[in-house]
């Protein structure tokens, strides 16, 4: 699920991301998109890919029920738009926001 924080930001998006309870996980080499998890290890655990625009903050959030199946291939059993992944957006966008 994609959504927007506008801003501008009143802290680090790292800080940010951990009151959330998020864990940086990597940069995207090829989108430049901070990419965060929660919780850090297991699953189920939701997956945000972060980019920053300007003073806005761009978000795409899923949940990830297990790990890829086939090594090396990105494809998982993620779900993008159930009442679960709105539930998180809120809880991000309130924490954020603050």
């Amino acid at each position: 699920m994609r959504f927007t924080i506008e801003g501008p930001i009143k802290d680090n998006i790292h800080s940010l991301m951990r009151k959330a309870g998020y864990h940086f996980q990597r940069k995207d080499i090829d989108t430049s998109d901070l990419v965060f998890v929660r919780p850090p290890k297991g699953f189920p655990r939701f997956h945000l890919f972060l980019k920053a625009e300007g003073d806005n903050l761009i978000m795409n959030l899923h949940l990830d029920q297990k790990k890829p199946i086939y090594k090396g291939a990105p494809a998982h059993s993620g779900e993008y738009d159930t009442g679960i992944v709105e539930k998180e957006v809120e809880r991000v966008k309130q924490i954020i926001q603050l």
